[in-house]
């Protein structure tokens, strides 16, 4: 379909298509087998001024835009899931600054991201994953510092990143409530990592703990106001959503597009197995779905850029997109027949990859518990 995409939003289409077809498909396998970190990868991206479409034009970036970032990831994540991560999770880490940040924070911080710097957000705890008020790591005051001890679990970009979002409890007595996000620094006395996880899929992309022993932070750097950790995460997830939906659909438009590919030179009976119905169904089913996923997420990411956020709206894409993108790579890998679960073929990857985009940002279980009871109270 067409979307009557701007110029800009064209560009930035086009050249994140570029570099997943020149850079990033042609060492996807190697960099996923072997656990490679995309350094050179992100290096490019950076030249290429992509970092800077979701970082406001006063600190070095094109607009502070939800709509190209999607654009980008989608297709960033149509050359590999993994790679495409340090992308994406870059801008998760960078986004509560952006919306929480004071001016001295994101003088310091969005300039840098805009130019290619990492950037990690740090929530998930050992006890409180889908249960994120549940976490355990403390920030205890101690005159004009907090003291930081506790552990992050799964964190993306752990270890490569150099700007930390982390939410700690300030007042445990006070749950939710008593959370505060602060902004760390890799190099910060106490502040360590635990090993990378050897994971299903995205291998390409790191995920590790993050570990605070006695970590000092300066009051400056807690971003909003003490016991507003929560609503900055949550806000957080509002704007960053769709983007884990596009990595999604960039994995199910490349398996489409894979299995299509295979199916017109995949001879069977005497016949490429493209003229077969029983394919034919399948593919128009993964097309459309597919097709519905793009639609859904541009509208709500342009929504969102026109000032209209909502924690329903940005649960639907992710939870829509992730389910459509583990069918597809499913379907892609039944295509394929035999040769679909061999390594050989990126099916495979492809479906590994788009698993954990039915888990992280909020399980799709935890977020159809968001969208009914928004659904369910509108209708009061």
């Amino acid at each position: 379909m067409k979307y009557f995409l701007s110029e800009e939003e064209l560009m930035v289409k086009e050249l994140a298509h570029r570099i997943a077809e020149e850079k990033i498909i042609p060492v996807r396998q190697k960099y996923d087998e072997e656990e490679i970190f995309p350094h050179d990868i992100v290096k490019i991206m950076a030249e290429s001024d992509l970092f800077r479409v979701f970082i406001p034009e006063e600190y070095g970036g094109l607009g502070a835009k939800i709509f190209p970032m999607v654009l980008a990831v989608e297709e960033l994540s149509w050359g590999c899931g993994g790679i495409a991560l340090a992308y994406a999770g870059t801008a998760l880490g960078a986004f509560p600054i952006i919306l929480f940040g004071s001016e001295e924070q994101k003088s310091k911080y969005l300039p840098k991201i805009a130019e290619g710097t990492l950037a990690a957000f740090a929530l998930t705890e050992a006890e409180a994953g889908s249960d994120a008020a549940n976490i355990k790591t403390r920030a205890e005051k101690d005159g004009d510092y907090y003291i930081l001890n506790g552990t992050k679990q799964f964190i993306t970009n752990a270890g490569e990143a150099d700007i930390y979002t982390v939410i700690a409890l300030t007042d445990p007595n006070k749950g939710a409530r008593g959370a505060t996000a602060f902004i760390l620094e890799k190099g910060m006395e106490g502040l360590e990592f635990g090993k990378k996880e050897n994971k299903m899929g995205i291998r390409a992309s790191v995920t590790r703990e993050v570990i605070m022993k006695n970590v000092r932070v300066h009051k400056s750097q807690v971003l909003g106001k003490e016991g507003r950790g929560f609503i900055v995460a949550m806000k957080t997830f509002d704007h960053t959503r769709p983007g884990v939906a596009a990595q999604a659909l960039g994995i199910a438009q490349a398996a489409l597009d894979a299995a299509v590919k295979y199916a017109n030179q995949r001879y069977q009976f005497g016949k490429p197995i493209a003229s077969f119905q029983a394919i034919q169904h399948m593919i128009a089913d993964m097309g459309t779905k597919v097709e519905a996923t793009r639609a859904l997420i541009y509208s709500v990411a342009r929504a969102i850029d026109a000032g209209f956020t909502s924690p329903k709206e940005s649960a639907m894409t992710k939870v829509f997109a992730s389910d459509v993108a583990m069918e597809v790579t499913t379907n892609a890998v039944q295509i394929f027949g035999g040769y679909g679960y061999m390594k050989e073929y990126p099916v495979e990857k492809m479906m590994r990859d788009a698993k954990i985009t039915q888990i992280y940002e909020g399980t799709n279980q935890i977020l159809r518990n968001v969208i009914a009871s928004r659904i369910i109270k509108e209708a009061k």
